[in-house]
Order: structure tokens, then sequence, then C-alpha cells
């Protein structure tokens, strides 16, 4: 880690780490949906 961060209180750096976390979840939830999205999106319709 970088020399700044070593001076930051617990708490403050803590709170950090949980909204990384955070968007880092959303964001992986996003990618899969998208993915689920789109290969529902590829399959054709069967013909009869």
């Amino acid at each position: 880690m970088s020399e700044d961060t070593d001076d930051q209180p617990g708490g403050e750096r803590r709170a950090k780490l949980r909204k990384a976390g955070v968007a880092v979840g959303i964001g992986s939830a996003a990618i899969v949906a998208a993915l689920l999205y789109a290969s529902n999106v590829k399959k054709s319709p069967k013909k009869k």
C-alpha cells in the first residue's frame, strides 16, 4: 500500500475499503447480468 494510507485513522480507512468492496460487488453483478442478457438475446426462436 502507499504511504498515504498509513496515517489515516482506522475508521476512515475501513469506510473507504467498505465502499470499494461494495463497488466491486455491484460491478461484478452488473457484468454477470449483462452476460446473461447477452446469451439470452443471441438465441433465435425455433422455427417450425
